[in-house]
């Protein structure tokens, strides 16, 4: 629980990004408190609508998917002009906010004491969403291309932060639980793990057993795209009953990520340098 925290000044600590545009689409952050409220209309229609989660009695009247931690963040949005509405939405959390708010999101399914220790800036991602009409590859590289300019211009080391696989079922989703575990669980001294409390084992099937083709159909196409930029995983997954998914946690090492998706989305320039 949270308590006697206000909300940062809006933009405190981050830097203004580049405009980012792909035909209609533009990808920016979040400017107006209208803004913040239209994304989180997006992650109800997504998360709640759509996938099953399990809206409370506010979030159910106002049909928002409100966080107070929302303002403590920036939120990325893609804008589609052509039809003035958001599409895609992203939440970036840095360090000295955390600070501020008193935690991360992530600390509520996953003990990151590791993450938190590790030198220079790191930036919890959370709230990933893209309308329906929109997951096609120019939104998804948009969101990309703005997560990247967003670690350029807030120098950030290290991103993590929850992602999901839709609904509880552990055999439908055994082959990639498995196959993250043997290829890419974090190292030691990265390695966060999920609570006790709604902790599930990944090591479900034998790295011999694994098969490839299926493991990679069973991923999210978040988490396929995580992987190729180098991510590891934490250690167990969360089982959310409220939001009807298994959670694992990402961890991204700007080092790490290989060199064509560094070039493409994590170096200048972005467009215009502002």
């Amino acid at each position: 629980m949270i308590a006697n925290v206000s909300p940062l000044p809006f933009k405190q600590f981050s830097k203004i990004l580049p405009t980012l545009t792909s035909g209609t689409l533009e990808a920016r952050l979040a400017r107006t408190a209208e803004e913040i409220q239209a994304a989180q209309a997006l992650r109800y229609e997504v998360f709640y609508e759509e996938c099953g989660a399990q809206p409370d009695p506010k979030m159910a009247l106002l049909k928002r998917d409100t966080s107070l931690i929302d303002d403590f963040c920036d939120v990325l949005l893609v804008i589609d002009h052509a039809k003035n509405k958001i599409v895609g939405t992203y939440r970036f959390m840095l360090r000295e906010a955390a600070e501020q708010y008193g935690d991360y999101y992530t600390s509520t399914e996953f003990e990151i004491s590791k993450i938190v220790s590790f030198p220079g800036q790191v930036m919890e991602l959370g709230r990933s969403c893209v309308q329906k009409d929109y997951r096609t590859k120019p939104t998804m590289q948009l969101l990309w291309r703005g997560i990247g300019a967003y670690i350029q211009k807030n120098n950030v080391n290290l991103c993590f932060g929850c992602a999901s696989f839709i609904g509880m079922d552990i055999q439908k989703y055994s082959q990639a639980l498995a196959y993250l575990y043997h290829n890419h669980l974090a190292p030691p001294e990265l390695r966060v793990r999920a609570l006790a409390s709604h902790y599930q084992d990944m090591n479900l099937i034998p790295k011999d057993k694994i098969d490839k083709r299926e493991a990679m159909r069973q991923l999210p196409p978040l988490i396929k795209g995580y992987l190729r930029l180098g991510a590891f995983v934490g250690e167990g997954a969360f089982i959310d009953q409220s939001f009807n998914s298994l959670d694992v946690c990402i961890i991204v090492m700007r080092e790490t990520v290989t060199g064509r998706y560094t070039n493409k989305y994590v170096s200048p320039p972005f467009g215009e340098d502002v």
